[in-house]
């Protein structure tokens, strides 16, 4: 079987929010998963992409059947992936994948609060594969033109309304529910950006003050005075509850920051003057059987995304034009693909010619600088200038030959000479050399 392009995924349109919390992987975690999936079998190349509305494996796969099952497995072993709640996961192969990954890139292909800031989770997302080796010449060829189309969508659409952000969203929320925000009082329950960004868009709309609880007392303090508010500590958690009118809730503690019971005691002590709470954590920090407690009004992401879909029409039509924009592009790109097999060793040259020179040149101010921005910029440029320049030479080199033999053979030179894929070429034999024993049995695919 050749090595396709496969994705494997869970996401806002298949699976709860209940169901995509079990299995969104923090960044920390992001980096154990992909040292442990870059070595698994049937897998060459992989990148982990988790948000708020998805988690999605991208994967240059050797054997499709024996990569997902590499996949199921590591959910089963780190997430208690059950095999009936396989049926959330999508699978999709060559021009399906390929089509995924751009809807991906340019925002399309998710939640109205999740659109805007997509292309820049799915860049770190790569950011993150390439830094621990995972991604490859394939994945690379497939991220840059993804980013190219991307581009494309933002230029020939009102890329803007294709999604709302989460801080706009919880401030029409508060404005919905309070009407004008003059005087309101905010607690944040963790110092996250969301809820810094939320907890901003708020301040500036007339909320009179705002306390910050985090567990690092530091970070409480300095997020504090940024936003003109006070830092409060865990123990005065209760005191700040009682007296807010907007809880935002974003925080990294590992259980829950409310339950029903307290909300219960809260709402009681408040007599049931309305409290809303804002649960922006991923996962949830606040139980969702808080929301049946009179006097609480508890919004999670999924409550926040319904709240925010006065925008849905205007972001359709936008969405139509982005889809036509990739289907245009899709077809075209894997026909490249095929037909020049030697396009990834072009970006992943380009990648290595980079990566060399940065190491060198900063050597280089190191021993001789420091210089000016100016100097320093300029150093960088004529630096960039050389890679390319090699970098386009060797390209046009490659698709002048006639052959496609000899363009093979040259490619693997290039790739040779500088060491473009001595991880995947040693991966690929460590597999073959297992023994059939320790071959997991494939899923039916």
């Amino acid at each position: 079987m050749e090595p396709t392009l496969m994705v494997v995924g869970v996401n806002h349109r298949t699976a709860s929010l209940a169901v995509r919390e079990r299995f969104w992987i923090g960044e920390p975690h992001r980096y154990a998963a992909l040292r442990q999936l870059k070595s698994a079998e049937g897998i060459e190349e992989v990148i982990v992409l988790s948000t708020r509305c998805r988690t999605d494996f991208l994967v240059w796969a050797e054997e499709p059947t024996l990569a997902a099952n590499s996949l199921v497995h590591y959910l089963s072993a780190q997430h208690g992936l059950k095999l009936s709640e396989w049926e959330h996961f999508y699978r999709r192969l060559d021009e399906d994948a390929l089509d995924h990954i751009f809807r991906l890139a340019s925002g399309v292909d998710c939640q109205l609060l999740c659109a805007s800031e997509a292309p820049a989770r799915v860049r770190a997302a790569w950011e993150q594969a390439r830094m621990v080796g995972a991604a490859g010449p394939y994945l690379n060829a497939v991220m840059e033109k993804a980013f190219a189309v991307s581009d494309r969508v933002r230029r020939e659409t009102a890329s803007e309304k294709l999604g709302v952000s989460v801080p706009t969203a919880a401030l029409e929320l508060a404005r919905q529910i309070f009407g004008s925000l003059d005087g309101r009082k905010i607690l944040l329950l963790g110092a996250g950006e969301m809820s810094e960004a939320s907890a901003r868009k708020m301040a500036g709309s007339g909320a009179e003050s705002l306390v910050v609880i985090n567990q690092s007392s530091g970070r409480a303090e300095e997020l504090a005075q940024q936003l003109g508010g006070e830092a409060a500590t865990l123990a005065d958690r209760w005191k700040w509850l009682l007296a807010a009118d907007i809880v935002i809730s974003a925080s990294e503690c590992p259980h829950l920051v409310l339950t029903r019971d307290e909300a219960e005691h809260i709402a009681a002590e408040r007599n049931r003057v309305a409290l809303l709470v804002i649960d922006l954590g991923m996962p949830r920090n606040v139980d969702p059987e808080v929301r049946r407690v009179d006097g609480v009004l508890l919004y999670d992401l999924e409550g926040l995304e319904r709240s925010a879909q006065g925008h849905s029409e205007e972001r359709a039509a936008e969405v139509a034009k982005a889809t036509e924009i990739i289907a245009q592009e899709v077809p075209e790109f894997r026909a490249k693909l095929k037909a020049q097999s030697v396009t990834p060793i072009f970006v992943a040259l380009r990648h290595r010619l980079d990566e060399i020179c940065r190491t060198e040149l900063d050597c280089f101010i190191q021993e001789r600088g420091p210089f000016t921005r100016e100097e320093d910029q300029s150093l960088h440029a004529i630096t960039a200038q050389v890679t390319q320049k090699i970098a386009n030479s060797l390209a046009r080199e490659l698709k002048e030959l006639p052959e496609k033999e000899e363009q093979e053979r040259m490619a693997a030179a290039v790739a040779r000479l500088f060491h473009l894929n001595s991880a995947q070429a040693t991966k690929s034999e460590k597999t073959r050399n297992e023994p059939n024993e320790k071959r997991s049995v494939a899923i039916n695919y």
